[in-house]
């Protein structure tokens, strides 16, 4: 199948390869993940948990990689984080994924009396963030922030890098919180289309379904678990299917061009003057 310039153009752009090999890309990206933290001086990964399929192969991804450098005679771990705000409707799952992770260390940090106290302060100061849906949104994107502010307090105090699950199919949707889960050192999904985030976690025989679950940044406290379906106007198989080079029906196709063409600023460096 010929793609079309502008949908070419965005998968040059997100890095994404036409073929796939389960196998053979998992080999790659923990290989990646070992020889850059080799190569950087720094002694650790650290990665928030959620209890989805991005944070459940990206922390398996670095834990094979630390234990390999280990392997090899060399310092490393790996810190995975739990970040809950109060208590995590999904808090089973998250535990299971920690289970099948098996990190070196956990770290829990409950981030809802720092979220509230910020929001408190910004009423306090006559902030404005709309009526209760929007201060919701608005709120969610500072519960996002704060989990990475944790997470880099975190690997400063181990010597680590910052371990980010952002893939392709999320880039193209412009789907993260700018400066929130979209900032992080290091970004070993790139590239990947959800599909392909879960067969990696079914080739390193995570559960099915933990690998399966449906995707939620669980951000809104209005709408815990809000599906990220809900909020893209297509489905994760849509997205998938335009990423992987598949047929993609006409109004889909024009709702993903929009979307990446809009969030462009969110996967963009700073600008600054020509």
């Amino acid at each position: 199948m010929t793609l079309d310039a502008p949908r070419e153009k965005i998968l040059q752009e997100l890095q994404v390869v036409r073929f796939f090999d389960a196998p053979a890309e998992l080999e790659r990206r923990v290989a990646f993940l070992a020889r850059y933290l080799g190569a950087s001086g720094r002694g650790s990964y650290v990665l928030g948990i959620s209890g989805g399929v991005d944070s459940l192969v990206a922390g398996a991804l670095a834990q094979r990689a630390v234990s390999r450098l280990r392997a090899e005679g060399r310092p490393a771990c790996f810190i995975a984080v739990r970040l809950p705000y109060g208590a995590q409707r999904d808090e089973a799952e998250a535990a299971r994924c920690i289970d099948f992770i098996a990190p070196d260390e956990v770290k829990t940090v409950n981030i809802r009396s720092a979220v509230d106290a910020l929001h408190a302060q910004l009423q306090d100061a006559g902030v404005d963030l709309g009526d209760a849906g929007s201060a919701d949104f608005h709120v969610g994107n500072i519960k996002a922030r704060l989990r990475m502010v944790a997470q880099y307090a975190i690997a400063g105090a181990a010597q680590g890098l910052v371990i980010g699950t952002d893939h392709a199919a999320e880039a193209l949707m412009g789907f993260f919180t700018k400066h929130g889960d979209g900032a992080a050192d290091i970004l070993p999904l790139a590239g990947l289309s959800k599909r392909r985030v879960r067969a990696l976690g079914l080739e390193m025989g995570a559960p099915g379904d933990l690998v399966m679950k449906t995707p939620t940044a669980d951000l809104e406290s209005l709408s815990p678990l809000k599906p990220d379906e809900a909020a893209f106007g297509v489905s994760y198989e849509v997205i998938d299917d335009f990423l992987e080079g598949l047929p993609v029906d006409a109004a889909a196709e024009r709702i993903l061009l929009d979307t990446y063409a809009r969030t462009a600023h969110k996967r963009s460096p700073a600008v600054t003057p020509a």
